[in-house]
């Protein structure tokens, strides 16, 4: 058993308000400067939409992620669906599945000046958009998180590769006026355990740090290539085509080494975002990306190891893995929504990255598909709602269990007895018996459903983001470890910093 610690998310969908202030507080930090203009290392699409860049999802086309290629004798191994050994060198020259600038957008200001420098006269004047690349005018025509709210469009929301298993009844349930269904996915880098991105990179530059998981590209190294912005399935890589590098979402590491969360994190103002440690098994992830995709979510479930397992501790520590970190591990949110309620699913798992970022699906409003869109919130027709919803549960799973409906209606149905324990004890008018029989059939009991509610709706900075100490406090400390520190010490703190500040 190789244990290893992962710094790992869980993003509360239903918490969503898509006001997009995670991606300005990243953007801000991290990609304001030339040749980062179009990148957006957090997005937050509207789902069903095409999402950032354009049908990120279809994976027929820009080749991303792991495939599972079966061999005689039942070997079935992993390979990289963007390249083989045969064409990865050409590759490098030209690659059809790279995504391109009309992919994305091609970023823009305006001619404010023009607004203070325009002559007297009798119309208002404008400032005309003009390219950040060429500086020339320009007609847009598209830009990021473009789609946000459009659902019922035809152009966005009904090119949703997701629609495809749909029948032509459900999608047109999903957008019928005033009755439009729609949810915020909110987007950054998964920092995957099994990450393709790192397997493709032809300099070695891609790696994922062994004391927390971030993976991160070396700028030294990096020549280029592009190979990583075609592996990754969810492009969360991009080409700075000022300086001829790849870069991407490093998690705000040096926030984390001085005990703060990620500036997203920080700045999410609906709260929907959960920062904890997870602990897994190196040995088996390989194994657990080849099975069937139905039986996905299940497998890497089981590569997930209990924190409070004497056999993990002890492997753990054997690992070089700190106290510190098991104690977080033993209190991280991110154990509670994945593992103990398995509310928390990844998102299209099918690539087989294995992400270590997960989603609670949303439930969203109890309305439905009947005669009026109305469904009683009763104790006999509570779950019925589920194959009712406006969003449907195929949907649901094609993004969070690889097409597995049963993972998904699982999730949804703790959520639902929630709102049904919780209705139970604040309005009083469902019998006890009836709010025990739904708790007993999503698999919940009372004390199970008060701890998600609380963590869902009454949850502290401390309770959503348990951080650990990344070892960074030797340096502060004056016993610099060179293989951490690298000489620098940090970003001058004198002392280590408190938990939550």
């Amino acid at each position: 058993m190789d244990v290893k610690a992962q710094v790992s998310m869980v993003f509360h969908l239903d918490k969503c308000i898509g006001c997009h202030t995670c991606s300005v507080a990243c953007k801000n930090i991290w990609t304001d400067r030339p040749g980062a203009e179009y990148m957006w290392w957090n997005n937050v699409e509207t789902k069903p939409g095409t999402g950032y860049p354009t049908r990120w999802e279809d994976q027929e086309h820009y080749k991303g992620g792991w495939r599972v290629d079966e061999h005689g004798g039942g070997d079935r191994d992993l390979e990289l669906r963007c390249q083989s050994k045969a064409d990865s060198f050409l590759k490098l020259f030209y690659n059809p599945n790279q995504p391109g600038l009309q992919d994305y957008y091609e970023p823009w200001t305006y001619t404010y000046q023009d607004l203070f420098d325009a002559p007297q006269g009798d119309d208002q004047p404008t400032a005309l958009p003009v390219s950040q690349i060429t500086g020339q005018p320009m007609d847009i025509k598209a830009g990021p998180n473009w789609d946000d709210d459009l659902s019922g469009s035809p152009i966005y929301a009904e090119n949703d590769i997701n629609l495809d298993e749909l029948t032509d009844e459900e999608r047109a349930q999903m957008f019928e006026i005033e009755r439009m269904s729609m949810f915020y996915l909110p987007r950054i880098c998964n920092h995957c355990a099994n990450p393709s991105c790192v397997a493709s990179c032809p300099s070695g530059a891609l790696y994922k740090r062994g004391e927390d998981g971030v993976v991160l590209i070396d700028q030294e190294k990096c020549r280029g290539w592009r190979a990583c912005v075609a592996a990754c399935p969810y492009k969360k890589i991009y080409f700075n085509w000022k300086t001829g590098k790849s870069e991407k979402c490093i998690l705000c590491y040096p926030r984390l080494e001085t005990g703060q969360a990620p500036a997203c994190f920080h700045s999410c103002v609906g709260r929907i975002r959960y920062l904890g440690v997870l602990l897994y098994d190196a040995d088996r992830v390989a194994d657990a990306m080849k099975v069937p995709d139905r039986a996905l979510v299940e497998s890497q479930r089981s590569v997930l190891l209990d924190p409070h397992d004497p056999e993990v501790i002890s492997a753990a520590l054997a690992n070089g893995i700190s106290e510190g970190f098991l104690e977080a591990a033993q209190d991280s949110p991110v154990w509670d929504y994945v593992m103990r309620w398995k509310l928390a699913l990844p998102l299209h798992i099918e690539y087989r990255t294995m992400p270590m970022l997960f989603y609670v699906p949303p439930l969203l409003p109890v309305l439905g598909k009947g005669e009026n869109g109305v469904f009683e919130n009763t104790a006999g027709g509570l779950f019925g709602t589920l194959d009712k919803s406006r969003m449907p549960i195929k949907y649901m799973a094609r993004l969070f269990s690889a097409g597995n409906v049963d993972v998904v209606n699982a999730s949804l149905r703790k959520l639902l007895a929630v709102r049904f324990h919780k209705r139970a004890q604040q309005l009083g008018d469902i019998p006890a018996d009836e709010v025990r029989r739904v708790m007993h059939e999503a698999g919940l009991d009372e004390e199970a459903a008060e701890a998600i509610y609380r963590l869902t709706a009454l949850p502290t900075q401390e309770d959503r983001y348990v951080l650990p100490p990344l070892q960074r406090e030797e340096a502060v400390a004056g016993t610099c470890n060179p293989e951490l520190c690298k000489g620098s010490c940090g970003l001058g703190f004198s002392q280590k910093p408190k938990r939550g500040a």
